[in-house]
């Protein structure tokens, strides 16, 4: 049995779960045990409610013993200062983690465990001589994220490319700006829970949440993070007014990854509605209302780095997706929309895509079936286990 440390860059139960939850479980499906560390926070702390509010959960969390969240996962919270990288807050980080860590490991019953990493800045704050096999899975651009000090991880993720054993990326535009620091690199896309979102095409019409059922269709969908540097909000708001009697819903919070999103713009529009955060077990039965999945994305170097998540959960719910043409979603364009950033493209898919257009749904499912954490967490370790 292996023993892993997921050294994530989210909290456990994050509304959103993303990368670092679903591999963390994925490993202990085939029989690894793992123990979680929380977010180090590559940000400083804002003053807003969302950041107070897991300060103070930090606090009660990291004063504790690991917790076990299910069998051979345990979720550790180190009490660390965020957005700290020098000086004597570094050292009292350092120390912090360092302690939190040791103590887990050893109530646990870990010994020289690997490492998976999803934070580049792992080297600064983590000594590597605990650990018997190095793994960073590079998921995002992070340093083009708002308020993050962009020079700092991008010098310090190359380092770590170089330290770890094996680099799993998950876009090819991660795979070219990391393939020259690293003698192992992997690029496999982001995948979905499949079974989970496939149950939104069994669920009965009166399954679909009251508050999606008083909107009337069609209902065109987006779930995530609502946040201004991800999302195209003029091109959201173009095409709403454009379509008065189409109802675009979002479901998950706003400004994730941001001190402050400024969603004016959505609000005045009456046929944007943001529902807000869901919790993740009833997903499927909000895309079970929905008549395609979109993903407006804005064209930046963040965006154009990463590969959506929802894409393979919309496919797997069964729905038709229309994107923005990212450069990691152009292999897929024989089962999905895929749009330049302008309004008249997307009116123009989403309007042949309501009409029962594209490609079909058995064709999708297809695809969608090939990108599933289980298969994605097979292949990776067969890939690590034929690393000489």
């Amino acid at each position: 049995m292996i023993d892993i440390v997921v050294l994530a860059t989210a909290d456990w139960d994050h509304p959103l779960w993303t990368n670092k939850q679903h591999v963390a479980v994925s490993l202990v499906d085939e029989g690894c045990r793992v123990l979680y560390i929380e977010s180090l926070g590559l940000r400083t702390a804002q003053a807003t409610g969302r950041d107070l509010k897991r300060i103070v959960q930090r606090l009660w969390r990291g004063l504790r013993p690991p917790r076990r969240v299910r069998r051979n996962l345990w979720v550790c919270s180190p009490l660390v200062i965020p957005g700290v990288t020098s000086g004597f807050g570094l050292w009292l980080n350092r120390l912090s983690l360092s302690l939190s860590l040791g103590l887990s490991m050893g109530l646990i019953g870990f010994r020289r465990p690997w490492l998976w990493t999803y934070n580049p800045l792992t080297t600064t704050f983590l000594d590597f001589g605990s650990f018997s096999f190095k793994i960073y899975h590079a998921v995002d651009s992070v340093q083009e994220q708002p308020c993050m000090p962009r020079a700092l991880i991008a010098s310090q993720e190359r380092h770590l490319c170089r330290e770890v054993d094996q680099v799993f990326v998950t876009s090819p535009q991660l795979k070219r700006q990391l393939a020259p620091y690293s003698k192992n690199i992997r690029f496999d896309p982001n995948v979905a829970d499949q079974a989970h979102f496939a149950s939104a095409m069994d669920l009965p019409v009166s399954s679909i949440p009251a508050d999606l059922l008083e909107l009337s269709e069609p209902r065109i969908g987006f779930i995530g993070a609502v946040s201004s540097y991800k999302l195209d909000f003029s091109l959201i708001v173009t095409i709403a007014r454009s379509h008065p009697s189409w109802n675009f819903v979002f479901i998950g919070p706003t400004g994730e990854g941001e001190p402050y999103t400024d969603t004016s713009l959505l609000d005045a529009e009456p046929n944007i509605y943001l529902l807000g955060s869901r919790s993740y077990g009833i997903l499927p039965s909000y895309c079970a209302g929905f008549a395609c999945g979109w993903l407006p994305l804005l064209l930046t170097p963040y965006t154009e780095a990463m590969f959506p998540m929802k894409f393979f959960e919309y496919m797997s719910a069964g729905l038709p997706v229309v994107a923005t043409k990212i450069d990691a979603l152009k292999e897929f364009s024989s089962v999905a929309w895929l749009c330049d950033a302008r309004p008249e493209d997307f009116s123009k898919a989403l309007t042949s895509c309501l009409a029962g257009h594209g490609p079909e749904q058995s064709m999708r499912l297809a695809m969608a079936a090939q990108y599933t954490y289980k298969a994605r967490t097979k292949r990776m370790l067969a890939a690590l286990e034929a690393l000489p």
